[in-house]
């Protein structure tokens, strides 16, 4: 193991791009790709044609250029490297040196109706979507901004796609966060809606907006409240369930009871934000504890480490979590 002495001495390393093409996209537009490197890492970065010179601490130049040589090596695979995975692959190599950053971007799970190809982000994010890929029932838990369910969906997706399943079910417990809904306009379908947005807009932009309508009207793809699940057996489906932490323990029981042949689960939930009413517990909560061991059920879980939202949400789900340890 390095010292801290080592990894704390400021040291300079010089890199030399030699495929000017590839080190204009690695650099960025006015090279705000290093821009962004300087800022994850603390380092100073120099850069003259396609040569790049690196100043800082040890620690922090080995992973400046783990990054850099990463990446470019990516971009002289056909990998379209944008500033947000640089953050990514620097975040990554803070957390794991030893990573490979292809085993993860080169992953691609889909490809969207506007050509931005879907793939994990973070460590978890790979592990996550190989759970889903060996296992019929998969939980996915941890903070809103990881992917949870925007993965899912590209999962599923995916599997409609390729023919491996000939139906797509998206679900979410109706339960208010702080609203009444009752007091919300419409029928019944429009008082829904709002809780099952996220999985539609997620079906919009894998699919894009038309194609998407229309697999719902055919009914290839249903988006439904939990409740409807019930008395269903569902063969040939890739089934998702979303935020839930706000199934009851019976809710919980009843969805995992209808999936049948054929068939994959995916359930996600962050159980940090739990709005079910008084003193009932969480479905997920309980499902987690007492299926564990079972072959066919994978479980994985993210943490703020894995947020690919703004980076402030990462901050805000750290101020949360320091504060929740303070009243325990």
């Amino acid at each position: 193991m390095k010292s801290t002495n080592k990894l704390n001495t400021p040291i300079s390393r010089e890199l030399d791009f030699s495929d000017n093409s590839s080190a204009q996209i690695l650099f960025g537009d006015f090279n705000k790709n290093l821009q962004t490197i300087e800022q994850a890492t603390g380092t100073r970065i120099h850069v003259r044609g396609s040569q790049v010179q690196l100043e800082g601490r040890a620690h922090a130049v080995e992973i400046a250029q783990s990054t850099l040589e990463q990446l470019y090596a990516l971009i002289q695979k056909g990998y379209p490297v944008f500033t947000q995975d640089v953050a990514f692959g620097v975040k990554i190599l803070e957390s794991s040196p030893t990573t490979r950053l292809e085993e993860i971007f080169l992953d691609k799970v889909y490809i969207t109706s506007r050509n931005r190809v879907v793939s994990p982000k973070s460590v978890n994010q790979k592990r996550y979507i190989e759970t889903i890929r060996n296992h019929d029932i998969v939980f996915g838990i941890g903070p809103a901004g990881t992917g949870k369910t925007y993965l899912a969906v590209a999962m599923a997706v995916s599997a409609l796609t390729s023919e491996r399943v000939n139906t797509i079910i998206l679900t979410r417990p109706a339960v208010e966060a702080g609203e009444k809904l009752g007091f919300l306009p419409g029928d019944m379908a429009q008082k829904v809606d709002p809780y099952l947005r996220p999985l539609t807009d997620a079906i919009n932009d894998m699919l894009g907006q038309e194609k998407a309508q229309e697999m719902l009207e055919r009914g290839i793809i249903e988006v439904a409240p939990l409740a409807f699940m019930r008395g269903r057996t569902l063969n040939d489906a890739f089934i998702i369930l979303d935020e839930a932490q706000n199934t009851t323990r019976e809710q919980m029981k009843m969805f995992l009871t209808r999936i049948g042949f054929n068939s994959q689960a995916v359930i996600t939930g962050d159980v940090t934000q739990i709005d079910l009413p008084g003193s009932q517990r969480s479905g997920l909560i309980e499902a987690k504890k007492i299926l564990k061991g079972i072959n066919g059920i994978g479980f994985s879980t993210f943490n703020k480490s894995d947020v690919v939202r703004h980076p402030l949400v990462q901050e805000i789900i750290h101020a949360y979590e320091k504060k929740s340890q303070k009243k325990n």
